[in-house]
């Protein structure tokens, strides 16, 4: 999770060191008339609660019970559901007024939650499959304990599929975060994340995670070559640059692509927190932005003119980059030092080495010097169908990690490919 930028939880409380509010919350339950006790197991009312069913729309009387687990006879109604278990032999067990037992699954969450939150607060999260009957439970024994209980915005993650079926643990179709950055770096993985609605399901692919890589890659070399290209005139070395820099406005065009970006970004975290619209659309726009200007600030060109076209880039790349930050995709590096990473990564999905790379690179110089130039794009393209680009910048040629061909033409190849690897992977 670090790895990923996920920030700490505050608390992380465990349910066995929280007993005495679990008990106390099913007493109350209780004692307002929503709750009833059978030869040591407590139950939920529903019946005494009118408003089952508003999270979910389910109405009462269409919910079928004991397609999950046997219908417990004693109910007074098929829907009620434990808010105390009575102890089973070898099972762990709590004393409490009814006897010894444990506590049901809905009454942990709503006791813990009132505990560190208080009765009302404001995000309730969780899978899209626990709206019912989990968290339409929560409401009903919360509601029911203290009647000002309230949560202002429930908020349902869709998961991440495979082959468009849920990963879980009973199909045998998971995989861990580790096995995954092993091979992809933790930040494309988290862009990938993003990459659709938090509500909607997430259908992992090869190609899915090679165009997040690709992305990110692009992101960070685009604000490494501004940074690098700023800090010439930020500490003064280009001809007293430094000193006059902030005494002029930036751009008209570069004003007009920061509004666009602040805007799009406020709009689409106001709708739900649409993270998938904010890194496509003024976000590529901004760094289409400076790889242009990039190239304009080494022309030849009026003092004011320049001044005024370092000025821009800094406000647009110190925008940029107070997005990133705020969706955690900002390096806790250097730009140089994740891009290796990038890169590093990019080497084992390809099975080279940079050194097998540089030679590739200078036995295809060769081969263009002496005009084979069927071995020169065979060499290009074979490294290609890695992963591997070659571009030629002047004299010289570098790489740079790119989505293989085969991920984007050949999918089956690419799944064959992965099952000799450690990590998984669908058909994409």
């Amino acid at each position: 999770m670090d790895s990923l930028q996920c920030l700490h939880p505050t608390y992380q409380p465990r349910v066995t060191d929280h007993m005495e509010e679990i008990i106390d919350m099913i007493k109350q339950i209780i004692d307002n008339g929503f709750a009833y006790d059978i030869e040591g197991d407590v139950f939920f009312a529903v019946d005494k609660f009118p408003n089952y069913g508003q999270l979910s729309g389910q109405k009462l009387e269409n919910t079928r019970a004991g397609e999950r687990v046997a219908v417990d006879t004693r109910k007074r109604n098929p829907a009620d559901f434990a808010l105390w278990k009575a102890a089973k032999p070898d099972e762990p067990s709590w004393k409490s007024p009814w006897g010894d037992g444990r506590p049901g699954w809905h009454i942990e969450c709503s006791a813990m939650s009132a505990h560190y939150l208080t009765s009302k607060f404001d995000i309730h999260g969780g899978g899209s499959d626990l709206a019912f009957p989990h968290h339409e439970n929560e409401i009903a024994q919360s509601a029911a304990a203290r009647q000002e209980s309230h949560v202002s915005y429930w908020m349902h993650n869709g998961h991440v599929t495979n082959n468009n079926e849920k990963m879980s643990k009973s199909l045998g179709n998971f995989f861990t975060i580790r096995q995954v950055t092993e091979r992809y770096h933790p930040l494309a993985l988290r862009y990938f994340l993003m990459s659709a609605h938090y509500r909607s399901p997430l259908n992992y692919t090869v190609l899915q995670l090679e165009s997040a890589s690709d992305a990110i890659f692009y992101i960070y070399q685009t604000l490494h070559d501004c940074e690098e290209a700023l800090s010439l005139f930020q500490d003064g070395s280009q001809e007293g640059v430094g000193l006059n820099v902030k005494k002029v406005g930036i751009t008209a065009d570069a004003q007009k692509c920061i509004n666009k970006l602040r805007e799009e970004f406020e709009s689409k975290m106001s709708d739900d927190l649409s993270t998938s619209h904010i890194l496509i659309g003024a976000f590529q726009e901004a760094l289409k932005f400076i790889n242009s200007s990039l190239s304009m600030i080494k022309k030849k060109q009026q003092k004011q003119q320049q001044l005024s076209l370092i000025q821009s880039l800094t406000e647009i790349e110190k925008e940029a980059k107070l997005i990133l930050k705020i969706l955690g995709l900002l390096p806790p590096c250097t730009y140089v030092e994740v891009l290796q990473q990038l890169k590093d990564k990019a080497l084992k999905r390809a099975g080279l080495t940079e050194q097998d790379v540089l030679s590739f690179i200078e036995e295809r110089a060769m081969a263009r010097k002496n005009k084979d130039f069927s071995r020169s794009d065979q060499i290009r393209a074979d490294l290609t169908a890695k992963g591997i680009a070659l571009m030629d910048v002047g004299k010289e040629t570098v790489w740079r990690p790119c989505v293989p061909v085969e991920a984007e033409q050949d999918a089956p190849s690419v799944v064959a490919e992965q099952k000799q690897n450690p990590l998984p992977a669908a058909s994409s």
